[in-house]
This record gives C-alpha cells, sequence and structure tokens, in this order.
C-alpha cells in the first residue's frame, strides 16, 4: 500500500485523536483518513450523476436503483 505524508492543523489533528482515542470508531489515523476519502469518493460520484441528470432533465433510474449502482461501482473500485 502506498505510504503519503500529510501536516495537519492542529485543530484536524485534535479531530482526528479525537475519533481514535475517545470514540474508538477507528484504530488509526490512517483507517480513519482512508474512510474519509472513501466518502468523498462516493459523493463525488453521487454529485456527478446528479449533475449529468440534472443537464439531461430526464432519468430513467428511481432513487433506488442509483444508489445501488453507486455501491456497486465503490465496491468495484
Amino acid at each position: 500500500m502506498p505510504r503519503q505524508s500529510i501536516s495537519l492543523t492542529q485543530q484536524n489533528d485534535a479531530w482526528l485523536k479525537h475519533h481514535i482515542e475517545v470514540d474508538k470508531e477507528y484504530a488509526s489515523k490512517s483507517e480513519l483518513v482512508n474512510d474519509l476519502i472513501r466518502q468523498a469518493r462516493r459523493n463525488e460520484a453521487i454529485n456527478q450523476k446528479l449533475a449529468a441528470a440534472e443537464s439531461s432533465s430526464f432519468v430513467e433510474q428511481s432513487k433506488e436503483e442509483m444508489r445501488d449502482e453507486f455501491k456497486r461501482e465503490l465496491k468495484s473500485k
């Protein structure tokens, strides 16, 4: 797995530490950051799909079908 080095503001570092040490939602900062990136990628995919739907003025898929498609696409990446 590729390794990265990033700099964080004190507030962001404290937020990460809180979710790891206090809430115990994640085992490490890496795990939390990877989850945040996955969420951002999902949001980006949803926004792109919505923008395309808005510009076409017609969508054949239901909300549920769109959601299921997003989930399949994310699992394949």
